[in-house]
């Protein structure tokens, strides 16, 4: 399912040059670290938790933190075999095709892991990937994570942030996400697209579209399927 929240009049949307991305059950049918913990032997513990934040009831980075901690002892190489198998939402590889001819900048602002963001990047050639860093010794996990927690609050920060770099008025901006921690991106884009959205995002969106892909956000975009088959 898909929820809109159009926040600006249509003048807009013809002149929309940045859109951000979650990645985790946004383009990715799945939570890489849900993945990572069940490899780990932690999946239910971690799932609890993750489950927990993304209804909002404990703040993410709090959350990340102790999902974090539960990966220690966790041999990279399963990093490299996870992202070779991503499933990737329906519609993406059209919806990235499409971005790119018509002059999108893409970005990936994730509460998830920098590896699987990069992985993403140069499979789609996306401008921009900012995720959490997972910390690395002798091959393995150490439950640690470097630098600050890409958390709701910084997304919206960093949205903000390469619009400026990329000299996009805020309401040509473009935010697709599922999960709580999206939801200040959300709102602050021209265009807040909630995709398959937990309760709490959903009730905050203004439309929804049942049983899509993702590549339906191109007809919020305004770019109809005529036009697209003409010059794609």
């Amino acid at each position: 399912e898909m929820d809109i929240s159009f926040q600006e009049e249509s003048m807009y949307r013809r002149m929309r040059r940045l859109i951000c991305f979650d990645m985790d059950s946004t383009l990715i049918e799945t939570e890489v670290i849900d993945e990572l913990a069940m490899r780990a032997g932690v999946g239910d513990q971690v799932k609890a938790i993750t489950e927990s934040a993304m209804r909002g009831e404990i703040d993410f980075c709090e959350s990340f933190r102790q999902r974090c901690a539960l990966l220690k002892g966790l041999d990279v190489s399963v990093m490299q075999e996870i992202a070779e198998n991503l499933p990737i939402t329906e519609g993406v590889d059209r919806l990235m095709r499409i971005l790119k001819k018509v002059g999108f900048k893409i970005a990936i602002l994730s509460g998830g892991f920098t590896y699987f963001g990069n992985y993403l990047k140069q499979k789609y050639n996306i401008d921009y990937v900012y995720a959490n860093e997972l910390e690395v010794e002798n091959g393995k996990l150490t439950g640690r994570y470097v630098g600050d927690i890409v958390d709701g609050k910084r997304k919206a920060e960093l949205l903000r942030l390469i619009a400026q770099v990329e000299n996009v008025d805020i309401r040509q901006t473009v935010a697709v996400g599922d999960g709580a921690n999206d939801l200040p991106m959300i709102s602050i884009a021209g265009l807040g697209i909630a995709f398959h959205a937990k309760p709490k995002v959903k009730a905050t969106a203004k439309q929804s579209i049942s049983t899509i892909g993702l590549d339906g956000i191109l007809y919020f975009l305004g770019y109809k399927d005529s036009y697209l088959d003409e010059r794609m």
